[in-house]
């Protein structure tokens, strides 16, 4: 009713089971006590706070909405934490990644994720229907926080998707209107886990060392177009940034952007020998 999108149903029902697990007993019989130890138990087995914090909105839900115990809610605790900055690719190991790719199917999925900047989830659930040639565009529907909205679609990506949709008529895997992207059976999309093992399958062949998933080829798509000088704004609406202080973290691992800083070091020796100090 409230239009929460099903991985988030599904965390929520995951959370509370597990708090239900702690206790041993129904969650409507908690007290305040009970979720203080809930808590600091998930800190001692070492949960990590992004999991701690998806633990509270459950419980808040299940406390708040279901159970109507506003003085539970007021127990939980968020835990603050510093975000790490995203790895991001090279173009080069963006390009020897996507070589890699285990077959035309993968590689024009994973270009996807790199050349539209797309979820994981969202490249998995692309249809035929959804490349829009004519205006060059790329439809995602009810992408996170269930919204719509059009990503971009490069002549270079649109031969790709191409060269895949001939291949996977030839197969005979590719129905009309159907799923841009099958699984192992048309009627289902590709799932999530078969696009992580083919990222990580792709980066070991082109021997790239840094941790790689799908989702860092859409940090690397945000950051290469950064570094093109591509306005953040613009960046924001591609990728669907509710917020620009999302959007605004590339600008930490952007390599232009540091480099275009001169350092004091510099412009201190570029004094002391008499010279034009740098910037």
């Amino acid at each position: 009713m409230r239009g929460l999108g099903p991985h988030t149903r599904q965390d929520y029902i995951r959370h509370v089971r597990s708090f239900a697990a702690f206790l041993g007993r129904s969650p409507d019989t908690a007290v305040a006590e009970d979720v203080r130890r809930f808590q600091l138990h998930q800190h001692e087995i070492g949960v990590r706070p992004p999991t701690i914090n998806g633990a509270v909105s459950a419980l808040r839900f299940l406390f708040l909405v279901t159970l109507k115990r506003r003085d539970l809610s007021r127990a939980l605790v968020i835990t603050r934490y510093q975000r790490k900055l995203p790895d991001v690719l090279s173009i080069d190991e963006a390009a020897r990644l996507l070589e890699a790719a285990p077959g035309i199917k993968y590689k024009a999925a994973l270009g996807v994720a790199y050349g539209a900047g797309l979820r994981v989830s969202e490249v998995a659930h692309l249809k035929v229907d959804d490349i829009d040639s004519k205006r060059m565009l790329i439809r995602v529907e009810q992408g996170k926080g269930r919204k719509d909205r059009n990503a971009m679609l490069s002549p270079q990506l649109l031969e790709l998707l191409r060269v895949w949709w001939r291949e996977g008529k030839r197969r005979g895997v590719m129905l009309p209107h159907g799923w841009l992207f099958p699984g192992r059976s048309c009627t289902d999309p590709i799932s999530s886990r078969q696009l992580h093992r083919a990222v990580q399958e792709a980066a070991e062949v082109a021997g790239i060392r840094k941790r790689v998933s799908p989702h860092t080829l859409r940090h690397s798509f945000a950051t290469h177009l950064l570094e093109q000088d591509v306005d953040i704004r613009v960046i924001q609406v591609l990728l669907g940034h509710s917020k620009l202080d999302t959007t605004a973290l590339y600008t930490k691992v952007s390599t232009r952007t540091i480099h275009a800083v001169a350092g004091p070091l510099d412009r201190l020796m570029a004094l002391m020998e008499g010279k034009t100090p740098p910037g």
